[in-house]
């Protein structure tokens, strides 16, 4: 694939992980092959930080800094023998800026976890935020926000094999574990999901078997997996996140919630792109009907992860989770 090819297919997922199309544009136009997709983006993020130390205000570096953070993290989305020192320089900005714009947040970390926890002690609810296959919690900024503006406490994760812990750690097919222990790190009554491409694999999962869930949603998260049929990319990216080949298609034959689904007894959305199609992945529509209190939202233009219609989904997202824990 060209680095122009790979530009086009990232372009919504880049853009709805919040940075500037025009940017965007600029930096991917100067891109001769694939290879320079990480240094280039590296950089990008690197003249973010130095804005931040050049900052007027603390405002103003607190944003610039969580404009790094995002591109930091999609520096990792290409083959890169760097991506372990991005994910670290993306996680590195992201507590920056935290530590400027909210003072109260708080990084919680613990046996194959780390993220931070923002919004109000006395939330009605805590949201952890699931991410996928080779996401990051610095990449769903903006869904917390739109968490964090309906009252609700948010907890945004890195997992096993999942943003700086992915140089440390592999996927584990048990998440449900590490969501447990999140919850007993976080002393919270009321938690909800929101799991993201794999992610809400993770989070549906999580919701059949650990009875504190009160909330979940998923986006773009598959149903089922056939590993002879994913792509090679595909493929290639799960072996470098589950520790080689083998324990890549052992993991994939674990992503199959038919049997899950009936038990998830939390209301579930589950929200899908039209133009979502990759061989080998089922779509989230037989989740929503066979879990007892699931719901479907399929959007006929959005793509995988959606960025390009984030109107059309996170606003309801938002109040499903907040409707929710608030019952």
């Amino acid at each position: 694939m060209s680095a122009t090819e790979f530009a086009a297919a990232q372009w919504t997922r880049a853009t709805g992980a919040g940075v500037d199309p025009h940017e965007y544009r600029r930096v991917t136009e100067g891109l001769t092959s694939v290879a320079d997709w990480g240094p280039s983006f590296l950089r990008t993020g690197h003249a973010y930080l130095q804005r931040a130390d050049n900052a007027g205000s603390s405002l103003s570096a607190g944003e610039y800094l969580l404009t790094a953070a995002r591109w930091f993290h999609l520096a990792t989305l290409a083959p890169y023998t760097e991506a372990h020192r991005a994910a670290a320089e993306a996680d590195r900005a992201l507590g920056r800026a935290l530590t400027v714009l909210e003072p109260d947040a708080r990084q919680v970390s613990g046996e194959g976890f780390t993220g931070w926890l923002r919004g109000p002690a006395d939330a009605p609810g805590t949201v952890v935020v699931v991410p996928g296959l080779d996401s990051a919690k610095e990449e769903f900024l903006d869904l917390v926000s739109a968490l964090l503006a309906r009252g609700l406490a948010v907890f945004a994760m890195d997992g096993p094999g999942q943003g700086v812990l992915a140089a440390t750690t592999t996927f584990v097919p048990d998440y449900e574990r590490v969501v447990g222990r999140v919850v007993d790190a976080l002393g919270v009554a009321r938690i909800g999901l929101v799991g993201l491409s794999l992610g809400g694999y993770f989070a549906a999962r999580t919701a059949a078997l650990e009875p504190r869930v009160t909330a979940v949603a998923t986006v773009s998260g598959p149903f089922r997996l056939d590993w002879q049929e994913l792509p090679p990319p595909v493929r290639d990216i799960m072996a470098r996140r589950a520790g080689g080949n083998a324990a890549a298609h052992e993991f994939v034959h674990h992503v199959d919630l038919a049997a899950l689904a009936p038990r998830i007894a939390a209301p579930l959305l589950v929200v899908d792109g039209g133009q979502d199609v990759i061989p080998g992945v089922t779509n989230g529509e037989p989740l929503a009907r066979l879990a007892p209190h699931g719901s479907y939202l399929s959007v006929p233009h959005g793509d995988h992860l959606l960025g390009n219609a984030r109107a059309d989904w996170l606003p309801r997202l938002g109040d499903h989770m907040a409707d929710s824990l608030r019952a």
